[in-house]
């Protein structure tokens, strides 16, 4: 990237930075005027992202680095952009502008700097992508959490309020561990440049690189807890299910930046040298055992809002699982996954609060439980031609139904592609000419278990939601709130129709970061602007 578009990579920061400085100064009653400019950011967000991702999908070995202050990398701060942080960011950008759109309906409305919050998670989560040290990773993963907080107590309630203070406790204490981690790694290697610090491990004494490890594996349990691995993952249904619709939807992102942070320091710091394969078994079996967890979790749920946290549970087990395993034709197939399930989870939370409109859910739990003991009705046979099924119903119904297809892995959404491909390279992942071992067939039948009991869940709470004999009344839908729904769906299916080249980027993706080589010299060799001095000298009459 050269001239005026170099500028780009710092975009994502700055834009909505700017935006939430801006909001600030206005009143609360010019909510209008606050909507117009958060909602302009987010659309401009998507256009900034929506150009890296374009500049990468054309070069293979995109690399771009963007020097803070003119400072020389390692010293000054240095932000990086390749294949996989330009996915991400226009992955957050289009759930952003979904999700902010839907809120103008009615909860953007119900308490104090909404917007604010909401451009300042956006600018936090766009830098965590981007960044190339560690420190700035701690910058931006507490800017992020700080408006996280505010967000989950947005609207009040004391449901709220009592799983918002948990998220809070146990995210401050991850902050903790983050920052022990990087003080750990600094003190053995000398520097928190990503890049840099990959090119230092292998001339590390084995002390110091014990050392560095101690601190890396500090490090990977804040993201862990992030990311929601078992046993550190009890408080994320509850916190994910309590929070507002839109807030909820976006939050399906955050779990996704703890696995980004665990791939690309795995393949950037330990994918070759002395310390190859550092923390891979605890992937892999923190993976099954928050697969496993997330799958009971699944089946045991009868809220729908508890069904959708379990759900990201069954998504960062299973991303955690083939991180583990460190193979480049599973990670590929895993990098699809990523993005069809967060837009797949994303819709289905505020989905979620439109169907939920039109029944009591104490009405939906009590039916639920009244079949169990066998206390239900017989259902009787009623005359009539039978009663047509409302729009608003029907649109719903359609939407649930796709987001149970793509959770569950059934053809023929994205959902079963990325699926399919994460498991024949899984079969293909042994020797040449010898069938998969018992530990690989183990994993493929974990992973397609996960999806039967998704398809179960789902299947029981749809006939609850839209077949119940409990009657309801038709949910008051605005347009502006199932349309956000119905564009995260359908990107699901543009995913399913260009399949090919989304797995060929992905593909291209896990290349590039399995030869850390191209990113450590794209971090060293960026050169430093002619003429601009970040320390210029006092001229001599002012010494």
């Amino acid at each position: 990237m050269t001239g005026w578009t170099h500028h780009l990579i710092i975009a994502p920061i700055l834009i909505p930075l700017v935006a939430a400085a801006a909001l600030v100064f206005f009143d609360e009653r010019k909510r209008t005027l606050k909507a117009l400019i958060s909602v302009s950011a987010a659309l401009l967000s998507f256009v900034v992202a929506l150009a890296l991702f374009r500049a990468a999908s054309m070069d293979a070995a995109f690399q771009g680095a963007y020097l803070l202050g003119n400072w020389a990398s390692p010293f000054g701060i240095v932000l990086v952009v390749d294949r996989l942080s330009a996915l991400m960011l226009l992955l957050t950008s289009v759930l952003g502008v979904a999700c902010l759109i839907y809120s103008l309906a009615r909860w953007h409305a119900v308490g104090a700097h909404f917007h604010t919050m909401f451009q300042l998670l956006l600018m936090g989560v766009n830098g965590a992508f981007l960044t190339g040290d560690l420190f700035n990773l701690f910058v931006f993963f507490e800017v992020m959490l700080a408006a996280s907080y505010g967000l989950l107590l947005h609207g009040s309630g004391s449901l709220r309020v009592k799983t918002g203070l948990h998220y809070i406790a146990i995210n401050l204490a991850a902050a903790l561990l983050f920052l022990i981690g990087v003080s750990l790694i600094y003190g053995s290697a000398g520097t928190l440049n990503m890049a840099d610090l990959a090119a230092r491990i292998p001339e590390l004494t084995p002390d110091r690189r014990m050392l560095m490890e101690a601190g890396a594996g500090v490090l990977g349990v804040a993201f862990l807890i992030k990311a929601g691995m078992w046993p550190l993952c009890f408080w994320l249904p509850s916190a994910y299910s309590a929070a507002s619709a839109p807030v909820a939807g976006m939050f399906a992102i955050l779990s996704k930046l703890g696995i980004y942070v665990i791939l690309r320091l795995t393949m950037l710091l330990f994918g070759e040298g002395p310390s190859a394969g550092f923390g891979a078994s605890v992937l892999l079996y923190g993976g099954v055992a928050t697969l496993i967890f997330g799958t009971i979790g699944v089946l045991a749920s009868q809220a729908l809002g508890r069904l959708a946290g379990f759900s990201v549970l069954v998504s960062s087990g299973t991303l955690l699982m083939i991180t583990g395993i460190n193979n480049g034709a599973v990670s590929s197939g895993a990098l699809l996954y990523l993005v069809s399930s967060t837009l797949t989870i994303g819709a289905f939370f505020m989905l979620i609060e439109l169907v939920e409109r039109g029944q009591d859910a104490g009405a939906a739990v009590l039916a639920v439980t009244m079949e169990a003991f066998g206390d239900a009705d017989e259902d009787e046979p009623e005359e009539g031609d039978g009663v047509t099924m409302p729009g608003t119903m029907a649109i719903l119904g359609m939407c649930f139904a796709a987001c149970a297809i793509l959770l569950s892995g059934l053809p023929p959404l994205s959902g079963f592609i990325a699926k399919f491909a994460m498991l024949t390279a899984l079969m293909g992942a042994g020797a040449q000419g010898e069938t998969p071992s018992a530990d690989i067939w183990a994993l493929i039948v974990l992973i397609i278990v996960s999806g039967i009991a998704a398809l179960i869940s789902l299947t029981r709470a749809g006939i609850r939601t839209f077949w119940s004999s409990i009657e309801g009344t038709v949910p008051r839908v605005l347009v502006i709130e199932v349309v956000p729904v119905m564009c995260l769906l359908a990107l699901t299916l543009v995913l399913t129709v260009r399949a090919g080249p989304a797995m060929e980027y992905m593909d291209t993706t896990i290349r590039t970061l399995s030869n850390p080589v191209n990113y450590i010299e794209a971090v060293r060799n960026a050169v430093v602007k002619p003429g601009v001095d970040p320390a210029p000298e006092k001229p001599e009459e002012a010494r």
